[in-house]
């Protein structure tokens, strides 16, 4: 009797199937074979988290090598912080180790100036086993704290996106890039890191950073994490560009999956929901 699939071999499948070709189907052992785009299928037994882990990683790990995703955790009223800015946590520990485990699939992860200032994060991945992405921080303006972490940490490298390179911290590399155009500069900064290699690309935060790429159409699946929790004010989570009628409200293609107390939801911004 072949062993039960679980969630230890599920990741060590997810992460190798980040390095291989998707041109086709892949026959991982005599016990699994995946398809490009995620779909997999067992002739054993795979337990719950295991499943849910192919499901909702798999499209980003097997899928077009050129993918960006995004990421947000936000309570039930849609805010992601306070009004003063403070979101340690919102969301809980399993969804948590879902951001490192989106992290370490990816090449570059990308977070705004307000993220960077607010939460002086480190972007790296410490709560599952993988390999840091380059991180990216978007910053026109150079107006970002030269005395944040990941300038200082000499940990994986750090681009700083400037309108001027002499704006730049030291201990990140300059990427300039014309701010004048704000509403292409999601599509300037990605054909920036794919120039240097970067296609699989974690647009992580915040909500101003990620509402700018959707509106840009740049997002391909957006990850929205849900805690049960209500705020009551504060920072939303996304603010996207008006519509008239919910007749032209995004409708994507979606499926939802637990996260300890939280719910994840996978949404495919490239297809509609079915109906």
């Amino acid at each position: 009797m072949m062993p039960v699939i679980d969630s230890k071999y599920a990741w060590r499948v997810i992460r190798d199937a980040r390095e291989r070709n998707a041109s086709g189907p892949w026959q991982v052992d005599d016990r699994l074979v995946v398809e490009p785009g995620g779909r997999w299928s067992a002739q054993t037994a795979v337990d719950d988290d295991a499943a849910q882990l192919f499901d909702s990683l798999l499209p980003v790990a097997y899928g077009p090598r050129a993918i960006v995703i995004a990421q947000l955790g936000q309570s039930l009223d849609g805010r992601i912080a306070t009004a003063s800015g403070h979101s340690h946590y919102v969301t809980g520990e399993a969804s948590r180790m879902h951001l490192h485990r989106l992290r370490a699939l990816v090449d570059a992860v990308i977070v705004g100036a307000g993220t960077v200032e607010a939460d002086d994060p480190q972007l790296t991945v410490r709560h599952v086993e993988g390999e840091h992405p380059v991180r990216v921080v978007l910053d026109p303006r150079g107006r970002v704290s030269r005395d944040r972490r990941l300038f200082r940490d000499h940990g994986p490298p750090t681009w700083h996106v400037v309108n001027d390179e002499r704006d730049a911290a030291p201990g990140a590399m300059a990427l300039g890039i014309d701010a004048a155009g704000a509403a292409d500069l999601p599509h300037r900064l990605l054909a920036a890191l794919a120039a240097r290699g970067l296609h699989r690309v974690l647009v992580e935060g915040g909500g101003v950073t990620i509402s700018r790429f959707i509106d840009a159409d740049c997002i391909d699946r957006l990850h929205t994490v849900v805690a049960p929790l209500l705020i009551g004010s504060g920072r939303p989570a996304l603010a996207l560009a008006e519509i008239e009628t919910l007749h032209d409200a995004r409708r994507p293609a979606c499926r939802s999956y637990p996260l300890g107390d939280d719910r994840l939801y996978d949404l495919d911004l490239r297809a509609n929901a079915p109906g």
